[in-house]
C-alpha cells in the first residue's frame, strides 16, 4: 500500500470515494450519516471535496495495482466539536473503498497521520464520527483512539475520540 499526498487533481477520486461509502452504508440501511444520495449528486459537497483536495490536507492510499483504496483529510478541527487541550492533527476525514475494506487501509492512513502529527510536534491525533452505530466509534477503539465525548449537529449524533501519540 503506498500512500501519497494529494492534491486538487485528486477531487474526482475524493468524491468517488464518499459515492462509494454512502452506497455501502445504504445497502446496509445506515443512511444516517451522510444520508442516501450521492455525495456527487450534491453540488456544496462538491465543492467541500474540492476544498478538502486543494487544502494541503489530503492524502490517498493506493493498492499495488495503483487503484485508489482510501482516503484520509488532515487539518484542524471541525467547528462543532470543542478546542483540542494540546497540540493536535485532526483526522478531518477518513474513507476505504469498498473494495478494499478488511485490507488495513484505514489503520495504514491513521499511521500516517500519526507520524505527520509526530513531525509537526503534535500531541494527539483526533478525530470525530458518527455514533448512530456503534461500530464505527469501535472502529477507530481498535485503532488506538479513546472515546473522550459525544456532541450532536441538530439530530446527528457524533462521537469524539482521542489517541494519544506520547
Amino acid at each position: 500500500m503506498e500512500i501519497r499526498r494529494g492534491g486538487i487533481g485528486d477531487a474526482d477520486r475524493l468524491v468517488a470515494l464518499f459515492d462509494d461509502a454512502i452506497a455501502w452504508l445504504v445497502a446496509r440501511g445506515q443512511t444516517g450519516q451522510w444520508g442516501s444520495e450521492p455525495w456527487s449528486a450534491d453540488r456544496a459537497k462538491v465543492q467541500r471535496a474540492r476544498g478538502w483536495a486543494k487544502g494541503g490536507g489530503l492524502w490517498l492510499a493506493a493498492d499495488g495495482a495503483g487503484t485508489t483504496a482510501g482516503a484520509m483529510v488532515l487539518g484542524d478541527a471541525h467547528h462543532y466539536v470543542p478546542p483540542p487541550d494540546r497540540p493536535e492533527l485532526y483526522i478531518q476525514v477518513l474513507l476505504a473503498a469498498a473494495s478494499h475494506r478488511g485490507q488495513g487501509v484505514g489503520a495504514r492512513l491513521v499511521g500516517h497521520a500519526a507520524e505527520q502529527a509526530r513531525a509537526a510536534g503534535a500531541e494527539q491525533l483526533r478525530v470525530d464520527c458518527w455514533a448512530g452505530v456503534p461500530e464505527l466509534p469501535a472502529a477507530y477503539e481498535r485503532l488506538g483512539f479513546s472515546r473522550t465525548g459525544s456532541f450532536a449537529v441538530g439530530d446527528w449524533p457524533g462521537a469524539i475520540l482521542v489517541r494519544p501519540l506520547g
